[in-house]
């Protein structure tokens, strides 16, 4: 019964991504087919690998379908959740890297504590902070960001059109009130793999 689960659980996170990228990703909000500068074959290779991950993480402990969440741009695979201990978050890390056509593993996990309603909610507070003044800055698209907070420190991901774009992001992040350290994961066009024709 275990098996057949986890076969159509399989069969379905592939058959999902068949379809194409859709605006709303696993951190979120995340990148617009109209918006996203990368091919269509980098787009498709990319979700080939994030469902691959996906399932090879189900298959490891099923819990993971639910605390760890993947993301991958061009080939970089950016991993973010809670685990229960640190022996856990390593073995997650070896098996990103063991994914094909892997370039880089960006491992943001965390490792569990007791729960803090405070933090939480200000966690998110400061994530919809950042997502409105993405939204608003006309310099900025804001479609191309998946942005997580933990613990006050603000991990962004996405693909920049321009360097200048880069910056504007990390600048408006660091401008969030209490915000106590920015990690950008952020892409920039030029610097991509297969560029758009």
């Amino acid at each position: 019964m275990k098996s057949k689960f986890l076969i159509l659980l399989i069969t379905t996170l592939f058959l999902s991504g068949c379809v194409g990228v859709s605006s709303k990703g696993i951190f979120g909000t995340g990148v617009s087919v109209a918006l996203d500068p990368r091919t269509i074959g980098t787009q498709i290779d990319d979700s080939v690998m994030q469902k691959s991950l996906s399932a090879k993480l189900v298959m490891m402990n099923s819990k993971y379908f639910l605390s760890i969440k993947s993301k991958v741009l061009d080939g970089r695979i950016f991993l973010t959740g809670k685990i229960d201990d640190p022996e856990e978050k390593l073995k997650i890390t070896k098996l990103a890297w063991e994914t094909k056509g892997v370039r880089s593993v960006r491992n943001d996990i965390k490792i569990k504590e007791k729960f803090n309603f405070q933090q939480s909610a200000k966690d998110i507070l400061i994530t919809s902070q950042l997502r409105t003044a993405l939204i608003f800055n006309k310099e900025i698209k804001a479609t191309n960001y998946q942005i997580d907070t933990y613990k006050k420190k603000i991990y962004v991901y996405g693909i920049a059109l321009t360097a200048n774009e880069k910056e504007l992001v990390v600048k408006e992040a660091k401008e969030i009130l209490d915000v106590e350290d920015v990690i950008a994961s952020i892409l920039i066009v030029d610097d991509l793999r297969i560029q758009k024709n």
